[in-house]
Parts: C-alpha cells; sequence; structure tokens
C-alpha cells in the first residue's frame, strides 16, 4: 500500500458554487448515492444511527428527563436487521468511493465494533481507530457503569491494496507542534453557539458533532476541491466545514427539517482566505530552486557575505552561484559542511544574509522564491 504524506497539490481550490460544489440531496442515503456517480467522491464521513437500544426514556437521580436519542431513525428490530442496513450503505458508499479514496465512520460501543467487522468483511482496509476523547462527556446517572467519554471513529481504504489514498502527515505533525498526530483526539462535546437550536430552543439534533472534530478529519486526509460525501448529513457539519476549507461537498439527509437547517448553515458559511487553506508543501516535493537562481533573480547580489547564525563562519557569494571560504570554492552546502567540518550540511537552513532588520536565512529566500514561481505559473 502506498500512501501520499504529502499535502494537496499546488493548484488552488477552484471557484466553488452553491449549486454545483454544495448539495443537500433530501432521501435515503442508499437510494441517493445510486444515482451519484460510480468512483466520484474523495472522501466519506459516515456518522450512521448508532442503535442506541433505548427501551425507555432516560432519566437522572432527580427523577428529571433526559435529552437522548429517541428518535425511529436509530430505531431497529434486531441486530440483524442493524447489519443489513450497515451493509447497505457501505456497499453504496464503496462504490462512490474512488480507488484512492477513503471513508470514516463515527460510532459508540453500541455498534462501532459490528460496523468495523462488517466494513473488513466487505474488503475495507482499515487505516487507524481513532478515539474521540470528550472533555465534557455526559455522566453516567445511574452509577452501574463507567462514564460513556470517548467515541470511536475507523479510518479506512476502499481497498486493500489501495494506492496514494491522501493522509496529509507533514501537515498534521506540524500543527502538532512537529509531533506526530496522534490517534486519540480530545475535543468536547458541541455546544454553545455552535450547537443548533430549533424554535422551542432545545438542541435540534441530539447528536451534532464539534466543528474541530470534522476540520481535524478533513484536513487529515482531504485535498482542497475533493469531494466530501455525508451520507448521514443530520444538521450539516462535514458541509460546513468542507466548505469552509475549500472542498466541494454532498450530503444526504432523510428528515426535511435538518436539511433545511444544514442548507442555511452552510450557505452562511465562508471560505477561509486561499492562503489559509494553501496545500502543505514539503522540501522534498517542492520545486527544485538552485541557488543560482537567487543570484539571477536579483534577490543575493554577487560579492554579497553569507554568514551562519552566529556569524563565526563567513563565505562570499561568487556570480556563479557557487561560494567562497578563503580559497576553498563549493555549493553552499559543501563549503556549509568544510566551515562545520562535517561530511554534509543543508546549506539552505546554514547560511544567512545580512539584511537592515537582521539575519535572513537564505532558505525563507528560497520559499519566496518559489511563491513568486507559483503566482507566475497562474
Amino acid at each position: 500500500m502506498i500512501v501520499s504524506r504529502r499535502g494537496a497539490p499546488s493548484r488552488a481550490p477552484r471557484g466553488l458554487s452553491e449549486t454545483t460544489h454544495h448539495r443537500i440531496l433530501i432521501g435515503e442515503c442508499v437510494a441517493e448515492m445510486a444515482k451519484l456517480p460510480a468512483a466520484s467522491v474523495d472522501l466519506v464521513f459516515a456518522d450512521p444511527p448508532y442503535n442506541l437500544q433505548l427501551a425507555s426514556d432516560l432519566k437522572r437521580p432527580d427523577d428529571s428527563h433526559v435529552d437522548a436519542v429517541t428518535d425511529d431513525w436509530d430505531k431497529f428490530a434486531s441486530f440483524a436487521a442493524y447489519d443489513t442496513f450497515t451493509k447497505d450503505w457501505l456497499n453504496a458508499c464503496r462504490r462512490v468511493l474512488k480507488p484512492a479514496g477513503t471513508i470514516w465512520v463515527i460510532g459508540s460501543y453500541h455498534n462501532i465494533f459490528r460496523v468495523g467487522a462488517i466494513m473488513q468483511d466487505m474488503g475495507f482496509w482499515i487505516l487507524n481507530d481513532v478515539v474521540w476523547r470528550k472533555t465534557n462527556p455526559m455522566p453516567n446517572f445511574r452509577g452501574r457503569r463507567f462514564t460513556n467519554a470517548h467515541e470511536t471513529m475507523i479510518w479506512a481504504s476502499r481497498d486493500p491494496n489501495a494506492k496514494g489514498y491522501t493522509f496529509n502527515y507533514e501537515a498534521m505533525k506540524a500543527g502538532n507542534d512537529d509531533v506526530q498526530m496522534r490517534s486519540d483526539w480530545t475535543f468536547p462535546l458541541c455546544t454553545g453557539e455552535e450547537r443548533l437550536k430549533g424554535n422551542d430552543g432545545k438542541k435540534l439534533h441530539p447528536t451534532q458533532k464539534p466543528e474541530a472534530l470534522l476540520a481535524r478529519v478533513i484536513l487529515s486526509s482531504s485535498r482542497p476541491d475533493d469531494l466530501v460525501l455525508d451520507p448521514f448529513n443530520g444538521t450539516g457539519t462535514t458541509g460546513a466545514v468542507a466548505k469552509k476549507l475549500g472542498r466541494r461537498f454532498i450530503g444526504i439527509e432523510r428528515e426535511a427539517k435538518y436539511a433545511k437547517a444544514a442548507q442555511k448553515r452552510i450557505a452562511d458559511v465562508q471560505v477561509v482566505p486561499s492562503p489559509s487553506i494553501a496545500p502543505f508543501i514539503t522540501a522534498r516535493e517542492a520545486p527544485r530552486v538552485a541557488f543560482s537562481a537567487l543570484i539571477e533573480r536579483g534577490m543575493i547580489s554577487p560579492g554579497a557575505v553569507l554568514v551562519d547564525s552566529k556569524k563565526r563562519h563567513k563565505a562570499l557569494v561568487r556570480a556563479d552561484g557557487a561560494v567562497a571560504m578563503g580559497t576553498s570554492v563549493g555549493s553552499i552546502h559543501k563549503m556549509g559542511a568544510v566551515a562545520q567540518g562535517l561530511d554534509a550540511c543543508n546549506g539552505w537552513t546554514f547560511w544567512h544574509v545580512e539584511t537592515s532588520k537582521g539575519l535572513k536565512l537564505i532558505d525563507d529566500l528560497r520559499a519566496q522564491f518559489r511563491v513568486e514561481m507559483a503566482e507566475a505559473a497562474e
């Protein structure tokens, strides 16, 4: 299995149209997915019914009512019926996923193990299970069990031998203080202004997910302009975040009141400025820039002096792109190694130039050059 560990391609997200790029289809998810082209979706986020098997209303010790999930869409006659439902919608998702597409499914202990086993039986390849740890979980009112403080997400590729699926590893690591992103994520439940309310002031949907959770999912495993599908759209959290992050979106929802609220919510979302969602380009995949190109562009002048960060070593910039230290001449890398008595050196991160504002790393000049190259290509 080959993983694309890089960010999105260097192209910017194309112009977004409300009607063609952000759609909510009202109906049963399997039937509506059957109308979509095969292999057309880059990422699926599915928040299916959990089949909570609530036999009666939940009450607190003081006999007050707990606003739990009691809707008809979460009720199934048996585990067998739930398994059939699960196989049907997963089959529909698998058909519309691109060969390199991936799927996220979120659930609780009530259903996630059944879903995971079915996914494996169907040929999905599980990449990770990610634990969403809630900072503000609902307590266990009867005191007969541990507080259920997490949900589990399964991230899987369409096939065991999937090649090139998107995992923006470097971007996730950079945003995590240069430490690999772990598979346990901590977010609060959706509360406050983010929680959609009905006319009665109560929460509109019982299982609305926090936008921060969806943002991490979408940022980690999709690229700008990718098509994201949510077959259980609810109040549109996936669509709102997808639009904000420059992705296209299709949501499917059978309950008209949820679909209506989601449409308004998504319509009100503003796409964040392009530089904020621009692809994360690593040094390995960035366009190669020779040191001589900086001289040719006039960003560094022949005769300029390069120094290390503590100004212990100096090198003279030559017109041909080489640098000189006394009688020794070579590349910025070779001369950086000579200066330190090492076998090798990354000259881009060793040498600096003097500016009116202090020392400037020549790697920063290279980054500026790449930006100008990209702008010129647009």
